[in-house]
């Protein structure tokens, strides 16, 4: 066994010691330093009266009690005070009869609870003084009066040493706990970022599928329609189809790529792919006109996604519930905002409309989206038949205002 791993167990033994063990070592070193002290004479000291077996008990008594220091600081104040005074009054000499009071009085403050542990304190320090300075009213000589104040002295000193302590241990609890309520709050943000990340990326892969899904059971109706009578018509809606799977397939690979490491991701679609989107509707039966100024003017990436996939949603909707009719879409930018309304006719033969679509996810995404940018959506029928979506996207988008 080597030097390192003999002086790594001995120190891993002094760090286990029982809490107990420092107070214990402090209270035998005060009382043999007191006990000492009394039997070495100070040339220089003031002339008392030797030191007797009351004084030796006295002084031993107020050493041993540092030890329950810090289970009962004020206790052992009051037995050190006590002491103090009654060895004073006996005239014995100063030399370190004091050390074990000392110790009581910073414990008090430096463990204490703040302004009661300071009056306890205080309040015992005046006392002590009082006696302190009558026991010494007839010293000789007169100049050696200096030693009570220098005992006053020390325990003011002691108090305000505990004191300190006690507010540097305060003020660290403090900034620990801070340090954790942060912590808190940088794993509650970062598990809201993960939520919204996660809800977020759900509402692209609903839209990109449900459209994608849409378009294709349309699509598949009408190839299985025409199979045998019209091949070309049924090969164009297998190409639609074709096509329209491998744009989802595109689309979802741009959408799950936030979940891998690297920044190298395709943008999602925004307003400049709107004229695919309808094309797209078009291949799917719709009559779709497309009202909105010319050239696309440049907006907010997250607005344009937005606005892309209001659109696109609105437009599933409608292959889904209303099948072949006429669509109009309208985007009307502003300064401050861009407007969208998408209207349709309703069904060409008489069916169901489909006002309920206003309740199901669809309509739901879309408002999630309008309302994270600060906008409003409004989905309802329209009186004459067919179904109408509005929406306003402010520019400023909620996370820029902040």
């Amino acid at each position: 066994m080597d030097l390192r791993t003999v002086s790594g167990e001995l120190s891993a033994r002094f760090t286990r010691r029982p809490a107990w063990f420092p107070d214990v070592v402090l209270g035998v070193f005060v009382t043999v330093i007191q006990v000492l002290s009394a039997m070495v004479p100070v040339p220089v000291e003031p002339a008392s009266t030797p030191v007797s077996g009351i004084g030796y008990v006295l002084l031993f008594v107020s050493g041993v009690a540092v030890v329950a220091r810090r289970q009962r600081p004020v206790a052992v104040f009051a037995i050190t005070g006590v002491s103090s005074l009654i060895y004073f009054a006996f005239d014995f000499p100063d030399r370190a009869s004091y050390l074990g009071l000392f110790v009581a009085l910073y414990t008090v403050a430096a463990y204490g609870d703040g302004h009661r542990s300071l009056r306890i304190a205080g309040a015992g320090i005046a006392v002590l003084s009082v006696g302190w300075v009558i026991a010494g009213a007839d010293v000789e000589p007169v100049s050696a009066i200096g030693w009570v104040f220098f005992r006053i002295g020390g325990a003011v000193i002691a108090t305000m040493l505990g004191e300190s302590a006690r507010s540097r241990q305060v003020m660290a609890a403090d900034a620990q706990e801070r340090a954790e309520l942060a912590e808190r709050s940088r794993d509650e943000e970062a598990r809201a970022r993960v939520d919204a990340e996660r809800l977020r990326i759900a509402r692209e892969v609903h839209d990109t599928v449900a459209h994608a899904i849409a378009i294709i059971n349309v699509q598949a109706g009408v190839t299985a329609h025409v199979l045998g009578k019209r091949p070309e018509q049924a090969r164009e809606a297998l190409h639609t189809i074709e096509h329209t799977s491998s744009r989802a397939l595109h689309e979802m690979r741009a959408i799950l790529g936030v979940l891998r490491d690297g920044d190298e991701r395709e943008p999602f679609p925004g307003l400049d792919q709107i004229r695919e989107l309808t094309g797209k509707a078009r291949e799917a039966g719709l009559d779709i006109a497309v009202e909105q100024p010319e050239p696309v003017p440049a907006l907010p990436s997250a607005v344009s996604s937005a606005a892309y996939r209001i659109v696109q949603e609105s437009i599933t909707n409608v292959i889904r519930h209303a099948g072949p009719t006429r669509v109009t879409v309208t985007l009307e930018p502003e300064v401050d905002a861009l407007h969208i309304r998408v209207i349709d006719e309703g069904r060409r033969a008489p069916a169901p409309a489909h006002s309920d679509s206003a309740s199901g996810r669809g309509i739901m995404g879309m408002r999630e989206r309008c309302r994270l940018l600060g906008g409003e959506l409004d989905a309802k029928p329209r009186p004459g038949g067919g179904f109408e979506v509005t929406a306003s996207l402010p520019l400023i988008t909620v996370e820029a205002r902040r």
